[in-house]
């Protein structure tokens, strides 16, 4: 995750200090140090949207052999011991689940940072008071583009309407709420859009997903944007970013599951002549070292399968059921887990060679092995140039 407000104005947002503190990437088993990884938890697979893009495969049916409310809580318990920062409660669409305020209150109880990850249709004025009353500290609701866009992706009719509703009720009782904007082909245009939408309905944040290849998204690899499509939309986000700041509107701006956004956005300045950006952008993206997965963020899939995060649950490194998260994660006997933890000298082709790798950490390795078989070759959604990484001879790969 790239925070675009914090390389551009060094503004302070919570999880910064989890991604830019100045030995974050001498990390191996956690965020920052004496802290453990920010953990997502699939709590379940059921969900009333059908996305396109899903990479649990989800859909609206009930799955067997979830973690029940007490073993749940066994497994928070084991989180606040290893001192895990943040618990990402997502789906499926987890408040389809029961107990789900139950859970979310115990992790707060428990020391953790409770957020939640939704599709925001379920969320009425009283639930929104609920989240926000056990503590909750940020809501995050996905949307894929405007009334029509977004449903199509979402595959039902009216998810749009509820959605906005579930912003709506956020906002009106004061819970802190932002987007989750998954970048596709088909909703490019969008993007200016968006952020016209988050001024009008004071949403302070918004997070933009670049597509990975895992679940229903391995679908739809082929409609990922280009190269050049990339960075016409890092331009947009940049743009309107600093368009923001300048107005005086404090929002928070992401980009999520690219590491080479930092790098352009580097570039980007220098080209500029804003030497002065352009070596803050450079002092945050070396503090943070690039992509984590496996390091400083982990993933806990509903049967309790623990993985390096939500895109790569085809590699499992233990069950909760069975042993402590922290022993799981500290644990390098799979060659997945030792290899994300000290990366750098298995890397191929491009990212092998990339003079920016100590700033990406060779990007996302769940992209690369969809496009090429091999865990550890060249993330294809790289949109920097052979000469922009330092690679001389544009047949490399």
């Amino acid at each position: 995750m790239i925070s675009v407000t914090k390389l551009l104005f060094a503004r302070e947002h919570f999880g910064d200090s989890l991604r830019y503190t100045k030995n974050a990437h001498r990390m191996r088993d956690g965020a920052a140090e004496g802290v453990g990884p920010v953990v997502v938890w699939n709590s379940t697979k059921t969900c009333n949207l059908k996305c396109r893009h899903c990479y649990m495969n989800s859909d609206a049916r009930k799955y067997r052999d979830e973690l029940t409310t007490e073993e749940a809580k066994s497994f928070i318990d084991d989180l606040a011991e290893f001192r895990v920062p943040v618990l990402l409660f997502s789906g499926g669409e987890p408040l389809v689940r029961p107990d789900f305020f139950e859970l979310a209150e115990y992790a707060a109880e428990q020391g953790l940072r409770p957020t939640l990850s939704t599709n925001g249709t379920l969320i009425t004025r009283e639930t929104a008071r609920r989240i926000k009353d056990i503590g909750v500290g940020y809501v995050g609701i996905s949307l894929d583009g405007l009334k029509d866009v977004n449903d199509k992706f979402r595959g039902v009719d009216g998810a749009y309407e509820k959605a906005m509703q579930g912003i709506e009720n956020c906002v009106a009782v004061g819970q802190r709420v932002g987007l989750r904007f998954t970048i596709n082909r088909h909703n490019l245009q969008e993007l200016d859009h968006i952020f016209d939408f988050i001024e009008e309905e004071n949403i302070h944040r918004v997070c933009f997903y670049h597509l990975v290849y895992s679940g229903r998204g391995s679908q739809m690899m082929e409609e990922d944007v280009t190269p050049e499509e990339s960075r016409k939309a890092m331009d947009t986000i940049i743009r309107r970013t600093k368009e923001f700041e300048e107005r005086g509107l404090e929002k928070e701006i992401l980009t999520v599951d690219n590491h080479c956004d930092g790098v352009y956005m580097y570039l980007k300045a220098l080209a500029e002549g804003d030497e002065k950006t352009a070596a803050q952008i450079m002092e945050y993206i070396s503090r943070n070292g690039g992509n984590r997965s496996g390091i400083a963020f982990g993933e806990v899939d509903p049967l309790g399968y623990v993985h390096p995060d939500q895109f790569t649950q085809h590699y499992t490194f233990g069950n909760v059921r069975e042993r402590k998260f922290g022993d799981i994660w500290s644990d390098t006997g799979h060659p997945i887990m030792k290899g994300l933890k000290d990366r750098k000298h298995l890397l191929k082709g491009r990212c092998g060679k990339c003079r920016f790798l100590d700033n990406c950490n060779g990007n996302f390795r769940t992209r690369a092995e969809a496009r090429t078989g091999d865990f550890w070759e060249s993330d294809p959604s790289c949109y920097l140039t052979d000469e922009e990484i330092g690679i001389s001879g544009r047949g490399e790969n």
